[in-house]
């Protein structure tokens, strides 16, 4: 693990391989690098992998009040500067982690080559923006555990727990800063992906996962539709896919590489 500080802030990183062409993966709201590592031998081939911490969550500096999508894609345009990694990269985010490549590829498209997005989280319905907000305050006052049956229900459904994967991801979720995971409540409650999804020019995968009630296929689609000829593909997976179901998406992930 290396640490580095970039943006006005701290974060940990790791960076495998000395391929040509450069994968960057960008975990999910409540992740780390380490949601990752079921993927990563799976994808790591010929490639320069980089993976770190987001802002609010891991080893990186939390938030507090709400995030803010132009600091998250500052971070990681800090990052790749800070590791002199110039040519475009491949971009694959997770939940959060994808809305982040997203803005990522339509404001410095000279720096993203193509994006691959696994159950983007792009902002919440207007109708369901006060709950949002209220279960943020009450996520500060009571903590992770307070949230941790209901929400892990939603984004690891039960019938994704048979392997020795789930118990390890619970506790590290655990271990999350409540203010920055409510911070990013927050972010997502005012955030508008419509001009970012309208401004991508660069070959995209958007993924959704048939058991993810987030981030339904329905949801994923219209996204996938209003990005110019983007691949849009369902999974038999939930929101964190590329934990839960690794070898699925990296066969989706490699069709699409090699499409395009």
């Amino acid at each position: 693990m290396n640490w580095i500080e970039v943006n006005g802030g701290g974060t940990r990183y790791v960076r495998e391989g000395d391929g040509p062409l450069p994968l960057v993966l960008i975990h999910e709201m409540g992740g780390a690098l380490e949601s990752w590592a079921p993927l990563l031998p799976l994808v790591a081939e010929g490639r320069t992998v980089l993976r770190y911490d987001v802002r609010g969550f891991g080893h990186a500096s939390k938030l507090r009040g709400s995030g803010a999508m132009d600091v998250l894609v500052a971070d990681l345009v800090a990052l790749l500067d800070a590791l002199s990694i110039d040519d475009p990269v491949d971009l694959c985010g997770m939940a959060v982690g994808g809305a982040v490549a997203l803005h990522a590829a339509a404001r410095h498209p000279g720096r993203v080559r193509r994006i691959a997005l696994m159950g983007p989280a792009l902002g919440i319905a207007p109708e369901r923006r006060a709950a949002v907000h209220a279960r943020a305050d009450a996520l500060e006052a009571g903590g992770m555990d307070s949230i941790a049956d209901g929400e892990l229900d939603l984004t690891y459904p039960a019938a994704l727990r048979e392997d020795d994967r789930f118990p390890a991801y619970r506790a590290r979720w655990l271990g999350n800063d409540p203010s920055s995971y409510a911070a990013t409540y927050r972010m997502l409650a005012g955030l508008d992906s419509r001009p970012a999804l309208g401004a991508v020019r660069c070959p995209s995968l958007l993924l959704a996962g048939a058991q993810d009630p987030l981030r339904p296929p329905a949801l994923i689609a219209a996204a996938a539709a209003a990005i110019p000829d983007a691949r849009f593909a369902v999974v038999p997976s939930g929101h964190v896919m590329a934990h839960q179901s690794p070898a699925i998406v990296a066969r989706e992930l490699d069709a699409f590489w090699r499409a395009a």
